[in-house]
């Protein structure tokens, strides 16, 4: 999938269907005299109504479609019918969409389960007919319920990706890289900051027909939670990934800073991020000889808080035990 197609942020206009109108129908029939009332109900309106597709991955469906309308309700008629129901609208998401009231920026619903169905806006309830109010004292009623209006709202639908690790790291760290050797996808890679401007997701297979996913996510600098670089706009996508995995070069100045200033914006963004396991890359490794990196280790094994390797995705050293590593973590 192209960057351009990588829709994560959609805003709509939605709009259910209004209720029929009750019938206010008196019977007539040769031979029956005074049948009375048999005004039947007034149909419900359509709901606007959001469902799950595991088969779609982004909003990108969604992004030219700013308003959707429910069918109207039908109205009753004679013989006690009742009106038939406005026609549903469904608007399919990708798993891990949150659904928010864009007046108040309050989150609605999310969507997280295939074929899961909630209700963004209810259609009108339709009128009921004369019948319903003839009695003993009113045995001719000439009135009927009219249908209850529709509801409209303004929504904003948001895409967290689910994966189960989310690349973490500096522009240029290798993310990009290290997804194209490990899985099917095509990010784009060039040398200069900031490649990555859409998250892009792979899977990535592993022993006996089993796979998981990773997610590469537009590069983090220093002071992205106060909106510098590319901002924290893409940080919502790391909030879903089960494991955190840290991409730092082997050439960064310092190792164990990076990947706190990483933590740090990670922290500042949503601290809950924190709770999530945390694994680090040493990437570029192949530049290193056997003495720098045991000199490398001596440094991260008393300063680094979580596990690390040393891996080259060009040179495709160290990809087997990182699988066995994310594998095991994932699955214990």
């Amino acid at each position: 999938m192209t960057e351009g197609n990588f829709v994560d942020y959609v805003k709509m206009h939605v709009a259910s269907g209004n209720g029929g109108k009750g019938s206010a129908h008196l019977h007539r029939e040769k031979y029956i005299a005074k049948g009375g009332p048999d005004g039947g109900d007034g149909g419900r309106g359509g709901h606007v109504i959001i469902r799950g597709n595991e088969n779609l991955w982004t909003l990108l469906h969604l992004k030219f479609k700013r308003h959707v309308r429910a069918g109207h309700g039908e109205h009753g008629s004679s013989g006690r019918s009742t009106g038939a129901d406005g026609e549903d609208a469904i608007i399919e998401v990708p798993l891990g969409t949150v659904i928010r009231d864009t007046e108040t920026n309050n989150i609605l619903f999310e969507i997280t389960e295939e074929g899961e169905e909630k209700i963004v806006v209810e259609g009108g309830k339709g009128g009921r007919g004369n019948w319903h109010f003839k009695s003993s004292t009113n045995q001719t009623p000439r009135y009927a319920q009219p249908g209850i209006p529709l509801e409209e709202k303004d929504i904003t639908l948001e895409l967290k990706v689910l994966a189960d690790v989310g690349l973490v790291g500096f522009p240029n760290a290798g993310k990009s890289t290290l997804l194209s050797v490990l899985t099917s996808a095509k990010p784009k890679i060039a040398d200069y900051e900031f490649t990555t401007l859409k998250p892009n997701l792979g899977i990535v297979k592993y022993r006996d027909f089993q796979s998981f996913v990773m997610a590469d996510i537009p590069g983090i600098i220093e002071g992205a939670a106060e909106g510098k670089g590319l901002g924290y706009y893409f940080l919502r996508h790391i909030e879903r990934n089960s494991i955190l995995l840290f991409l730092i070069p082997a050439d960064a100045k310092d190792i164990v800073d990076q990947y706190e200033i990483l933590v740090d914006e990670l922290r500042r963004y949503n601290p809950e991020m924190l709770d999530k396991e945390r694994f680090v890359c040493i990437s570029k490794s192949d530049m290193l000889d056997d003495e720098l990196k045991s000199e490398m280790s001596n440094i991260l094994d008393k300063d680094l808080e979580c596990g690390y390797m040393f891996i080259s995705s060009v040179a495709q050293q160290g990809l087997t035990e990182l699988k066995d590593k994310l594998w095991n973590m994932l699955n214990n």
